[in-house]
């Protein structure tokens, strides 16, 4: 599964995503405040390992610029998921990870002077189809904003808008095929949960239910 993580921070590290009683080691890393439609706070990413900085156009694939038309600059980063994350996202999927270098991209706005985050976006593979998760962060915890992409039928893309990794995300019972080839729209739905997860692991607050 090929993750293009579509948060990228930008020298300072914008967070999107709370990981519910994730048990990663912080780092120390530059934030940078957040401002989504519904954003409520960062908090500095858990990742054990990472690498951040500023995009250039060739970092940033068209189909992430795509999703972001007002956006001015783009930040990409690469975390490492740890031994316990990937084993917890195995767990819950049923799939096993294929790389745990987890890539990011978060997206900047400096409309009206401000430098600010309007979102953030990953790029998955299923079933050899490329497909965006754009991201939004809603009391601490990431939640999809939407997905695009795969030559999927939007009937079955907007199954996943508004849900984290709270939200069960079952294929044939919270998910449905929607008109989408039922072998792709399982793997999309597998990856997008794993996504979610790691997401939530790397970016968000620690908490729990």
């Amino acid at each position: 599964m090929t993750k293009i993580l579509t948060i990228t921070l930008a020298g300072s590290l914008a967070v999107l995503v709370a990981g519910c009683s994730s048990n990663e080691p912080a780092t120390n890393t530059n934030t940078t405040t957040a401002n989504t439609a519904n954003t409520a706070s960062t908090v500095p990413p858990k990742s054990e390992t990472a690498t951040s900085g500023a995009a250039t156009s060739g970092d940033v694939p068209a189909n992430v610029r795509a999703v972001f038309p007002d956006a001015q600059s783009f930040a990409a980063q690469h975390k490492d998921l740890s031994s316990a994350t990937i084993s917890s996202i195995e767990k819950e999927t049923g799939n096993k990870v294929a790389d745990k270098d987890h890539h990011a991209y978060l997206a900047f706005s400096t409309a009206g002077g401000a430098r600010r985050q309007i979102g953030a976006a990953t790029v998955i593979k299923a079933e050899g189809q490329e497909v965006v998760v754009v991201y939004d962060s809603k009391e601490g915890s990431p939640v999809i904003r939407e997905v695009r992409g795969g030559n999927l039928p939007e009937s079955f893309l907007d199954q996943f808008k508004g849900k984290g990794h709270d939200n069960p995300l079952a294929f044939g019972n919270d998910i449905k095929a929607s008109g989408a080839p039922e072998a792709t729209a399982r793997a999309a739905t597998s990856a997008i949960k794993a996504d979610v997860l790691a997401m939530q692991s790397l970016y968000g607050a620690s908490h729990s239910h």
